[in-house]
């Protein structure tokens, strides 16, 4: 059974840790990453943007992928099924109706007014079905589904009115950027512990690829309890699977072709969800003067 993100970020925002968000692509990604996943027994959310969305064939397709491969495979963790950057309320609602457990609207495009109006509708609708709602505001540089975006940082006064519709969890685009780094990362540490010192609400790591863990730890601390990872993934598989395509050029099968990386995939999970989770305890050796 999917559930919304509310238990789980509450309690990484409590505990000072992070909830891994991993975008799914296809059958194979999906369920690498229930089992690993799994295996961990760490609550997971897989978010689906609205080009994978096309790609797989629609929100009710991937719907009954994730829930038919939770059965088939006897996953025991809590699962979130996210839709990531939705464009609309429209969007949104179609990804709710199918049966997904959380949305994100993200009108971060539009003036202040505007997002929160839209951000407005959503909530109400989606949480009429019980369903999680993530927004955005400032805007997160990068690329995500071959769209570019530039960059804007959010205020505090900004969270502080988008919190007013009713969010569960909120993404201020403080520094990070889709897809790869163009440079070194550059994140907005002051501010995002302002914003956390000033909302209740979890806050949301966009862009969490290619950042270093030192600084993705720090950001733990400064009150981030979801990281959402896509283009790390897809980096990985891609290396791996280059290898075995170019070692291998008489193999034909897309099922030995594709699962040529599903170990690579799994040891970069176990080792993400692994730094996610060490901010607490770096956090309680603090506490306790032992660092």
């Amino acid at each position: 059974m999917l559930v919304n993100f509310n238990e789980m970020l509450a309690k990484a925002n409590k505990e000072q840790y992070a909830i891994a968000h991993f975008n799914i692509n296809n059958l194979e990604w999906t369920k690498y990453i229930l089992e690993q996943m799994n295996e961990l027994n760490t609550p997971v959310i897989l978010g689906v943007s609205e080009g994978a969305k096309k790609y797989m064939g629609g929100f009710y397709t991937v719907y009954q992928l994730v829930t038919g491969l939770m059965k088939d495979l006897d996953i025991k963790i809590p699962v979130c099924l996210h839709l990531d950057h939705g464009s609309s309320f429209e969007v949104c609602k179609e990804a709710i109706d199918a049966g997904f457990s959380s949305v994100m609207i993200d009108a971060s495009r539009y003036p202040l007014a505007e997002n929160m109006a839209i951000t407005k509708q959503v909530v109400d609708y989606a949480h009429s079905k019980q369903v999680s709602v993530e927004a955005e505001v400032g805007h997160v540089g990068g690329t995500i589904d071959n769209l570019y975006g530039t960059m804007y940082q959010a205020t505090l006064e900004d969270c502080l009115m988008l919190a007013k519709t009713g969010i569960d969890a909120l993404a201020p685009a403080l520094g990070s950027v889709h897809g790869l780094y163009r440079g070194e990362p550059n994140l907005n540490f002051e501010r995002m512990q302002e914003i956390h010192n000033h909302l209740s609400i979890p806050l949301v790591l966009h862009g969490g690829t290619g950042i270093p863990m030192d600084m993705i730890q720090k950001a733990i601390r400064c009150g981030i309890c979801k990281i959402n990872i896509n283009t790390e993934l897809q980096v990985t598989w891609h290396n791996v699977v280059s290898e075995f395509v170019k070692d291998h050029p008489n193999i034909y099968d897309p099922r030995k072709v594709i699962g040529s990386g599903e170990q690579a995939m799994k040891d970069k999970i176990k080792a993400l969800v692994s730094a996610f989770t060490y901010a607490s305890c770096s956090n309680k050796k603090e506490e306790n003067n032992i660092i």
